[in-house]
């Protein structure tokens, strides 16, 4: 699972498939809301705001 700004999700995404060998789901972290998990402010790659939950 990677949290990222919208320049890193293809490093995210080739990332999680070549870690995982499939298709990832992608998540619009400003669209969604979850119930017991707050999305980290940072990108896991850079210092930009997350944007985005693949998963």
């Amino acid at each position: 699972m990677y949290c990222v700004c919208k320049p890193c999700i293809e490093k995210a995404l080739e990332r999680f498939v070549d870690e995982y060998e499939d298709a990832p789901d992608v998540v619009d972290l400003k669209e969604t809301q979850f119930a017991d998990w707050d999305p980290p402010r940072k990108c896991d790659f850079c210092e930009d705001a997350a944007a985005f939950l693949v998963v």
